[in-house]
């Protein structure tokens, strides 16, 4: 029996001190949450519906050319309003060759036919299925690329999850503790970052001076393959515009990465992009079929700079020129390498937090724990007199296990879970107590204080068990269901009741195991 407390009390200072050397010193162990070190707080909402329509629209354009490849004869193809694709004018001749050529590869979508003289069409609709399964991958990879772009960004301890209701769960929260440059980092996240390279018409390609002016060059009829982009002029301030083509000859798919530079002539910050080998191939036939005419470089539909392709290139690298502050080229080599959004996003909440309101609440915070503890310290003396002093030892025990854990774990503490740590404390005592209220009603049986301490401990701990565990499932669910703040609150709540089971059940019967070992105890102050 001696041999075996002297094990449980190495086994209790080896676990103060490895919770001393990891909590220590706290101030840097331990993250801050948004509501104690200031920051921002977003509700993004995926624009899921821009994800429908690229989808559709590449869908039609592969569909046509296929089935021009197979020699199908049809009038035209087009995308309607629902994000569905019209077939029309195809041979009646041809339907069963069209149905089957559509059954395999666009095996997701359901269609349905339309006779008219000699001809069909066919109205093909993306299942309600894949519709949901596109939106729920369209909301994960634009969390993902946030990540990236936050990541980069260098703001420590991010909360980025996705959150909503409904069928598809469409919004992203995004918590960012210490970031003062607020706007800044607003643009590096809503910025699409959809970079393309598209040909300028050879002949009527502009610059003009407005849209209208463009359409008139071409008798308002623009060329069905051809579209209208700005090219705002940083220099003048003022902006043309240039007819380019719609279907791009390189994206941003084959972008490896970007990276800011300097002109070496004018000083100018600049950003150059790197391609992969896919890339490479592409840029080298492009340059090559189309050398006289000019190749746009175009981002978030805006035309940034219009080179004119004067031979082959077979280069791997190219530059985005400009009027770029180093910060500006900077914040765009950041999100071109951390790839475009898949849609675009809008903003439903932005809550500033100062620095200030963090640092109130964390001195009230710190107060309010230090008075219930000097109150709860001073509580258990009193009604519990020496024996007091034991559960005093389990409850900075505890407390410095919560530390430790938190600190191991690079938790972020916040208001809530400052909340936890003070309710920790009130259920660190409650515990000690239900042990010593027994001990006391033991001892009034007439029996000896060894006894009445085995006794004690031995009936309560199922009770111990079941309230502690109770509670822990209530901190897992808060957990699981919870965001930011309610998430600190679970963790911190969570960590301290494991803790307390260790400190109640185990330190406590070891200090009083202790005592009664070295001393000839006759009555128990208690």
């Amino acid at each position: 029996m001696k041999r075996n407390l002297h094990y449980r009390l190495i086994f209790i200072v080896l676990v103060f001190v490895v919770s001393v050397v990891l909590s220590y010193p706290p101030s840097e162990k331990i993250n801050l949450g948004l509501d104690l070190k200031g920051g921002i707080h977003l509700v993004l909402q995926v624009k899921t519906d821009d994800a429908l329509e690229v989808e559709t629209s590449q869908r039609r354009e592969m569909i046509e050319a296929d089935l021009k490849a197979e020699q199908i004869v049809f009038t035209r193809t087009q995308v309607t309003e629902d994000f569905g694709i019209d077939i029309i004018g195809a041979l009646r001749d041809q339907e069963d060759q069209l149905k089957v050529y559509l059954n395999q590869y666009a095996p997701a979508w359901t269609f349905r036919t339309r006779d008219r003289e000699g001809e069909v069409d066919i109205a093909m609709t993306m299942s309600s299925a894949e519709r949901k399964a596109l939106a729920e991958r369209t909301v994960r990879d634009a969390k993902e690329t946030i990540q990236k772009r936050v990541d980069q960004y260098g703001v420590a301890e991010p909360t980025i999850q996705i959150y909503g209701s409904g069928n598809v769960q469409d919004q992203i929260i995004v918590e960012l503790p210490g970031v003062e440059d607020f706007d800044r980092v607003l643009n590096l996240i809503k910025s699409t970052a959809m970079l393309e390279l598209k040909l300028v018409h050879p002949t009527g390609g502009g610059p003009f001076a407005t849209r209208e002016v463009a359409l008139q060059n071409f008798d308002n009829r623009l060329p069905p393959d051809y579209e209208i982009v700005p090219y705002p002029n940083s220099a003048t301030g003022q902006t043309t515009y240039l007819v380019v083509r719609k279907a791009p000859s390189l994206t941003g798919q084959n972008l490896k990465t970007a990276n800011r530079t300097q002109d070496d002539f004018s000083g100018r910050a600049e950003v150059v992009f790197y391609l992969d080998s896919e890339g490479v191939s592409i840029f080298t036939r492009t340059t090559e079929q189309n050398v006289g005419n000019r190749l746009a470089i175009v981002l978030d539909d805006q035309v940034y700079s219009a080179p004119r392709i004067d031979g082959r290139i077979a280069s791997e690298s190219a530059r985005i020129t400009g009027n770029f502050t180093p910060e500006e080229a900077e914040d765009l080599a950041l999100v071109l390498r951390s790839g475009a959004l898949p849609a675009s996003i809008q903003i439903l909440e932005n809550r500033i937090i100062g620095p200030s309101l963090g640092l109130d609440s964390i001195r009230r915070g710190v107060f309010a724990s230090v008075v219930g503890l000097m109150l709860v310290v001073l509580g258990m003396l009193v009604v519990y007199k020496l024996s007091g002093i034991n559960a005093i030892v389990c409850l900075l025990l505890n407390l410095i296990i919560l530390l430790a854990v938190l600190s191991g774990l690079h938790a972020t503490l916040t208001l809530p879970g400052i909340a936890g740590v003070i309710l920790t404390i009130g259920m660190a005592v409650d515990a000690n107590i239900l042990i010593f209220e027994r001990i006391k009603e033991e001892l009034r049986l007439g029996k000896t204080v060894r006894s009445a301490v085995d006794a004690g401990f031995d009936r309560v701990f199922t009770t111990i068990i079941d309230t502690n565990v109770t509670t822990l499932i209530g901190a897992l669910v808060l957990y699981q269901i919870g965001t930011g703040p309610v998430r600190g609150f679970a963790v911190t709540l969570g960590v301290g009741l494991v803790a307390n089971i260790f400190s109640a059940v185990f330190v406590s019967r070891t200090l009083f195991g202790l005592v009664l070992q070295r001393w000839q105890v006759e009555k128990l102050s208690i």
